[in-house]
């Protein structure tokens, strides 16, 4: 082809991100660094593009190790919190602000840490699902909407370093620099799509949404906890875990980085008495577990003089696994059959993924456990009550309804048919 004079010419069908167009800022590690740039927020103009990066698998929790801003008038801010520490004078600068992110709920906790929240927010990859985009990712979705290429290659780094690698800064600072382009363009499709509405309904439950509780007992998510035979090795692996979550806070480094739980699963089963033992079991290897045994050791020799085991199995809200309904509840078990490819369908049909169409956990709760009634209102009231979004409730709660009928029907056309044989009234589930 022939572009401006030039033959054989191919024009690109991306380009290139690969530099801030403002240069690279340094980052900003003291108060007084902080308060320049709160003033400068506070007169720029339009949403805030922010984000952070963290630590993840290197250190003890999940708090950011870099937050970068972008915000028309005030250019790139990349801020060391480790440094500086809270950044409420930021959060006070951007009051009444729109913050735009990129998968929200990744970033808000670790920006709640540092005293921040936003008071509106647009979160442009879960726009990017509600419009059915297939690759929601930020690097796929400024690629398809605004035609820029971004390299990912430094996400997964230790972000704890210091100082941080100029390289690993462009990537950071390339994050924020067109995100705010970004989210005009998922607006503009959601709006075409008619979506516009359920999106910002959506961003505002995250807002708004509170903290996480913490979990309870924590330990029993160990991978592998299925090999402990009985209640003194389950307390063994209660024991190891909680010594090497305190050694692991206490060192400030992510726990899998001590020890693996294949470990800790090996050592609460086999229950190794001396130094020896312990280091010859599977994934107690080098001088750091020599250092440490005595701490392993002890927390077993807890467990294997403790009266109080803690119980194989504890209370809980959880719905069983749907594999296990057939038995458990069959009549739960045929209206998830039935539920679930009806909401795929809709789903379909609005393209959207169908776990953002209705959340998975909504379903299953609302398949093993239905209102009596099967009124459309009473579907939606229910549907409210496990936490759907009101759009959400608008396009399930009629399908829902009719489907639910329609089962209530046909257990009552069976009954009816074995009473017509029998000669005898049938009994009826409740909720059936």
């Amino acid at each position: 082809m022939v572009v401006d004079g030039f033959e054989d010419y191919t024009v690109p069908r991306t380009v290139p991100l690969d530099r801030p167009h403002d240069g690279l800022p340094r980052v900003l590690d003291t108060r007084s660094q902080l308060e320049r740039a709160a003033e400068h927020l506070h007169v720029a103009t339009g949403p805030l593009a922010i984000d952070t990066e963290r630590a993840s698998g290197f250190r003890y929790g999940q708090r950011a190790f870099l937050v970068q801003l972008r915000r028309e008038g005030a250019g790139t801010i990349l801020i060391d919190p480790e440094a500086v520490g809270s950044l409420g004078i930021i959060n006070e600068a951007l009051a009444g602000v729109e913050w735009v992110l990129h998968a929200a709920t990744q970033d808000l906790p670790c920006l709640r840490e540092l005293d921040m929240w936003p008071d509106r927010l647009f979160d442009t990859e879960l726009g990017g699902r509600l419009a059915g985009l297939p690759r929601v990712g930020l690097a796929a979705e400024t690629e398809e909407l605004l035609g820029f290429t971004l390299a990912k290659e430094h996400s997964a780094v230790d972000w704890s370093k210091r100082p941080l690698p100029e390289p690993w800064l462009t990537y950071a600072a390339l994050d924020v620099e067109v995100l705010v382009q970004l989210r005009w363009a998922v607006e503009d499709l959601l709006r075409e799509q008619g979506k516009l509405d359920w999106a910002l309904e959506e961003f505002e439950a995250i807002r708004t949404a509170p903290p996480a509780p913490p979990r309870k007992d924590p330990w029993r998510r160990t991978s592998g906890i299925t090999k402990v035979r009985n209640r003194r090795q389950l307390t063994a692996l209660r024991n190891l875990w909680t010594a090497r979550e305190d050694l692991a806070r206490n060192r400030d480094i992510s726990p899998g980085r001590l020890l693996p739980d294949s470990a800790l699963v090996a050592a609460a089963t086999t229950m190794p008495r001396t130094v020896p033992q312990l280091l010859k079991t599977q994934g107690f290897h080098g001088r750091a577990a020599a250092r440490e045994a005595p701490r392993w050791l002890a927390a077993l020799q807890e467990a294997r003089g403790a009266e109080d085991l803690v119980p194989y199995t504890v209370a809980s809200d959880a719905l069983p696994p749907v594999k296990a309904w057939d038995t458990k509840r069959p009549d739960a078990a045929t209206r998830l059959k039935k539920f679930k490819p009806m909401i795929a369908e809709l789903a379909a049909q609005h393209g959207m993924p169908t776990e953002n169409l209705l959340v998975p956990e909504h379903l299953r709760r609302f398949a093993w456990s239905p209102p009596r009634s099967t009124t459309d209102e009473a579907v939606a009231a229910q549907l409210a009550e496990l936490g759907a979004r009101q759009w959400q409730i608008a396009i399930c709660a009629p399908a829902l309804g009719k489907t639910w009928r329609q089962l209530r029907a046909a257990r009552r056309a069976k009954a009816q048919k074995a009473e017509d044989l029998t000669g005898e009234p049938q009994e009826t589930v409740s909720g059936a």
